[in-house]
Formats: structure tokens, sequence, C-alpha cells
């Protein structure tokens, strides 16, 4: 039986040209047939117009008995509509009704022992005309757990698709199952591999039949690296092209470039430890001299989930937060700049903040008559951490300042194959005519700070926001911060109490981005953007003042009686909105928002790991609060730290050297 190497996703319009060149791979592998109402009937599938962007991805790549079966299904429009999975027996299975996300929509559904047989997907279409009134897919489970899928010569992974609308919208709709929650709940976790093992929320869980999510492989990204990992894992399963640049960090006023990529096809040569330099050197290239290359033993091959896993690695060590700031018109890059609207705002789309921060959208939340619209996205922290935050302007800082680059809202540019079979990435001319894409936007670049936010308030509430219900919405976005700062810091406690020392701190611009302790247990990056925070929703009333075209001002009050009323709230929820943070001895100390702004100027020096966690959420000195203070940092560390004070006084954060 020949190896299945996996599964192909044809949008329902593409279906009639595939269906010569795909029947035959299926028959040898795995028969996935799509069409409206019926498979066959190609007149009906090409009158379907409006069902022409649907992808349906069933999992495991290769499905049996002794596997789950779960399936997914992605529409580029909002289509409502029920998902069935029926037995073979003609049994519905599993249903749901739940759409999640927009655009792209997407249904879900999982049957944890399917029988052996042909399964049939459905999604039933409500106001569909009769014709298109349903979209099937069959999907053949095997009695036998199937030969695992192997790696070929020549690349990291096999190369079974390619990036196009539908595989986008499987990804987007992957990344919101991935890392959904309540609107209300702030969700975090240790480390990405906390997520990806979580069968409840990874989709694609043991995609390639290899238990690939059961080797106990540690994923413990950065901010720069999570999306990178997001992206390389989605592509591992399903078969994609991947690559990564190596780009610089930007220096002299220049903004960052990249000067080399590497793919799967052309990884990255890995470097020769110094140990290996020293030991291996000759005589002759001890003296500046070449000599002839020594013969080595080849590298071990590894499986095809190892091998993904040491790619990773070579990913985290090419990457960093530049790699996201690059010249908007600027071809050779992996992201891409997109144009601020709800359609191209989707999961998957990563937001490189000027300063060195990056996260990935996992969830738009349209506007309705109760709330605001919302954009959630995720970050990874240099402690290994991974917590979603909703966008506002405290944690996604914008600015234009040529040195730094292009900030903002960017996509993974698309990597293609020649007709040799090579890979390369579309140009940004070529993204602007791909109809899968036509994205392509330098719009941000034309935006002020202010003209930015603006913007972006009117994709995520089109309708003005009554004012009161808009500054609660700050408010929360504030208190998420500031509840994930109390993990930040109370990592800094345990690193404390494990014995392993004093960490270092680096000079001037440098303690924003660093390696080590200092980077994984300091907050500067995050205190400054905290410190942004409180300024926002201090600030609030008087933005109301300065701005009432901008929100659904009531009728029987004056704009006078509006600000008045807000900082009425305002002070009532700073004062009874509270959280707790564990002491140097363990026991909860309980602090208002209230507090913590009051607190401002002492946290512009509260971000040093080697100080006690009272003096880092600003305890006043011989209080109840500081009595359990057992640790300060150096006198050195704290002169620099009060020699660095008017970066976080003035909220901005300092040039690279």
């Amino acid at each position: 039986m020949a190896v299945r190497e996996g599964l192909q996703v044809f949008p329902a319009r593409r279906f009639s040209a595939a269906a010569t060149a795909f029947l035959p791979f299926a028959g040898a592998c795995l028969a996935l047939l799509f069409s409206a109402v019926d498979a066959r009937a190609q007149g009906a599938a090409r009158g379907c117009e409006d069902a022409a962007e649907i992808a349906v991805l069933p999992s495991p790549i290769a499905p049996w008995k002794g596997a789950p079966l779960r399936v997914i299904v992605a529409a580029e429009k909002p289509l409502e509509g029920e998902l069935s999975l029926i037995a073979p027996d003609g049994r519905v299975a599993a249903k749901s009704r739940e759409r999640q996300g927009g655009p792209p929509y997407a249904w879900f559904v999982e049957v944890a022992s399917p029988a052996a047989g042909t399964w049939r997907a459905t999604l039933t279409r409500e106001r569909a005309t009769a014709g298109c009134s349903t979209i099937t897919r069959d999907i053949a489970v095997a009695e036998h757990e199937p030969p695992r899928p192997r790696g070929v010569s020549g690349t990291v992974w096999p190369l079974r698709a390619s990036w196009d609308r539908a595989n986008e919208n499987l990804f987007s709709a992957w990344i919101e199952k991935l890392f959904d929650a309540p609107l209300d709940a702030a969700p975090s976790w240790p480390a990405l591999h906390e997520v990806l093992r979580d069968r409840s929320r990874n989709l694609l869980f043991n995609h390639l039949g290899l238990r690939e999510d059961e080797l106990g492989m540690i994923i413990r990204p950065d901010c720069a690296d999570l999306p990178y990992f997001l992206r390389a894992y989605f592509a591992f399963k399903i078969g994609l092209p991947f690559g990564y640049s190596k780009c610089t960090r930007g220096t002299g006023g220049q903004p960052p470039r990249c000067p080399s990529w590497w793919s799967i096809q052309n990884p990255e040569p890995r470097p020769v430890p110094p140990e290996q330099k020293v030991a291996s050197a000759t005589p002759l290239q001890m003296l500046g001299q070449p000599a002839a290359p020594a013969a080595s033993e080849p590298p071990k091959q590894l499986g095809l989930a190892a091998g993904f896993g040491q790619y990773l690695q070579m990913v985290a060590n090419g990457v960093h937060s530049a790699s996201g700031r690059t010249l908007a018109s600027d071809n050779n890059t992996d992201y891409y700049p997109v144009s601020l609207t709800q359609d191209t705002l989707r999961p998957g789309t990563v937001y490189a903040d000027p300063y060195g921060h990056i996260l990935m959208i996992v969830k738009r939340v349209a506007q309705t008559e109760d709330g605001a619209g919302v954009i959630l996205a995720v970050d990874g922290q240099p402690d290994g951490t991974v917590a979603r935050k909703r966008f506002w302007r405290g944690n996604f800082l914008f600015a234009q300042e040529p040195a730094l680059g292009s900030p903002g809202f960017k996509r993974f540019r698309p990597i293609v194959r020649d007709r040799n079979g090579a890979m390369r990435r579309l140009t940004n001319d070529e993204i602007a005519k791909n109809p899968q894409y036509a994205d392509f936007s330098l719009e941000q670049t034309r935006l002020a700070i202010e003209a930015f936010y603006d913007r972006m308030d009117d994709v995520m509430s089109p309708a003005p926001l009554e004012p009161l219900r808009a500054m609660k919405e700050a408010i929360n976005a504030l208190e998420e911060q500031v509840k994930a700062r109390v993990t930040s810091v109370e990592n800094g406690r345990k690193y404390q109490i494990s014995g392993r020392g004093e960490a270092s701190m680096p000079d001037g611009p440098a303690i924003f981005e660093t390696t080590g302790a200092w980077e994984d247990f300091a907050t500067p990056a995050r205190d400054l953007r905290i410190l942004i925070a409180m300024d926002v929703v201090r600030g609030f009333p008087d933005r109301v003042a300065r701005r009432p075209e901008r929100y659904a001002m009531p009728r029987d009050k004056s704009l006078a009686d509006v600000k008045a009323e807000l900082e009425r709230v305002l002070a009532s929820e700073l004062s009874t909105r509270k959280f707790s943070y564990p002491r140097t001895d363990g026991s909860p100390w309980t602090l208002a928002l209230k507090d913590v702004l009051e607190r401002a100027t002492d946290l512009e020096m509260a971000y040093n790991l080697n100080d006690c966690v009272e003096l880092r959420w600003g305890a006043a000195a011989k209080s109840e609060e500081a009595s359990t203070c057992k640790r300060y940092a150096p006198a050195a560390q704290r002169a620099k730290m009060t020699k660095y004070r008017a970066w976080f006084h003035e909220r901005r954060r300092p040039p690279r050297a």
C-alpha cells in the first residue's frame, strides 16, 4: 500500500478543472470529493458562485478508525448553516451550527472513534439557492492504521499543497480555534507547546499520524518567534512551503533589511560551535592560511517530526523582532503590509510595533449594540509565556520614524514554487495583482499616529461608540495588561528564589532587547507599554471632550456633563477593580487599578528583576506592603535606572545605538 502523503484542498470553483488530475491521486491515497449537492455534477458546482471560496480540511491526513476524525470548513463569505459529519450507516454522528470568525468564517466537528467506511461532511446552508443548499465532502476512514508519512530528500518536509486563499483561510481558522476563549477572559499559557498539546484547541493534533504532538517537544517562542513558529507548524502539517529571512536590526538611522532568505528546500547552514572550530583547527588555519576541508561524518538523518523540531530551533536562531519592521515597500521581506479593513485584519495577521514587539491577531469580534468591536491578539514573552490581549493603544504602539522601519499590520508573504520546483516569495506587485491575495497596501505608511488609531477605531467599531462604553473597554484592556504583568513579575520572583544569582543589567537601549535572565524576567518594554496605557485611560474623558464627533454623544447632556460623568465613572472603576500579586514570602497582596495609576512615577523604575516584587509594584518604603521585601538591585544598576528614567517618564523608547 502506498504511503499517504497528504490531502489537497480545492475551492469549489476549481473542482472541475482539478478533478482529472486529483482523482488518480485520491485513488492511491484518500478520496476527497468536494461538490455542491452532487460531487460529480460539475455543472452544479460551476453554478454555485457564492460557494466558490469554501475549503474543507479533514484531519488526520489519513483517517482511520483508531484516531479521532476532525473536519474544518472555512468560508470567505458569511454563510449561515450547519456542519454535519455523517457516519457510513447514514447516522449524523456530530453536528455544529456554531460559526466562528469573520472573515474567514469556520465550522468544526469531531468524532472521537469513527467507524471504518465512507463518511460525509456536509454543510447545509440557509437561504441558499436549491442547487447550492449543501456542500459535501466524502472522507474515507480506513480499517487499519495506514503507513506513516516519511521525509523526502531535498526539503525539510514533503510538499503536498500550495499557499492560496483556501489554505490561508484554513490557517486563519486554525489560529482562531487554537487561542479561543471567552471575550472577558485573559488566557495565558506557560509556553506555546502547552497550547499545541491541547487536543481540544489544536485541530491538527497528531495530524500526520506520527504522534508528533506527543513527543514532549518544548516550544517556547518569544514575540518575534511566535508568528513564525505558528506558520511553520501549519505548513509542516499541511505540506506547504515555508522560509524565513535573515535581517539586520537597523542601525545608524537605517531601517532593517533582509539580505538573505532560507527555505525548507535550502535550509540555513548550521554554525560550527566555537569549541569545534578550536578543536579542529589545523596549524595552517591557526596561522590564517586556508586548509583543505576535512572529511566529516554526515549529520544523522532525523525522522520527520524530530526534524521539524530541529528546524524550529534554526528559525528561532534566525529571526528577531526587526524582521517585522522592514520597510513596507521592500520586496525582500517575510511580511508585507495590508490595508486597514475588516477583511484584511484576520487571524494570522501580525502586528509589528516600531520598538520591537510582535503580536498576531487571533480573533476579531464584530461590534454589536451592546459592545464595541474587538481585535484579539497573542504574543510571546521572553520567559516563554504566551498570552492573549486586545488591540488598543497600550498594547499596539505606533510611530512613524524612518529609522525604525515600517510598523503596523502585516501578513506573511506568500511562498510559491516556480515551474522548476524552486521556492520564491511573491513581490509586492505580484501580491497586489494576485486574486488569491490582492491586499498589499501602503496605507499605513501615510497615517500619522492619531490617524492610525482613529482608523482602527473605525475598523473595529464602524458605528460611533457611546463614550461611557468606550471608556470601559479601555479600562478592560488596561486591567488585562496589569494582570499579565503579575505573571511576568511572579516569574522574576521564582527566578530569584531559584538560587541562580543576580542578573546582569545591560547598558543603554539594550535594556529593551538582550538575552539571558534580563530578557526573560525584567520588564522594561512591558512597563513602558503599561505607562502609556495608564495615560490613555487617565486621559480618556479629555479625549472625548476634544473629539466628541467620534462618539455617540447623548442628546440630553452637554459636553461638560458627559466629561464629568466619565470622570466619576473612571474614578469608581479604578477603585473597584482589584488584583493580587505574590509578595517575596509568597503571601498575596491586593491592589486596585487606582493604586497602579497613582504609582506611575514609581513604576518608571520598577522593571529590574533583581529588586523585590514589592518594589516592582511600587510599594512605599517601610509600608506594611513592603515589609516582606528582602532584595534590592545593586547600587550600580539603580544608578543606571535613574539615568534611563527619562525614557519611561517621557513615554519614549530610545533608538538603537
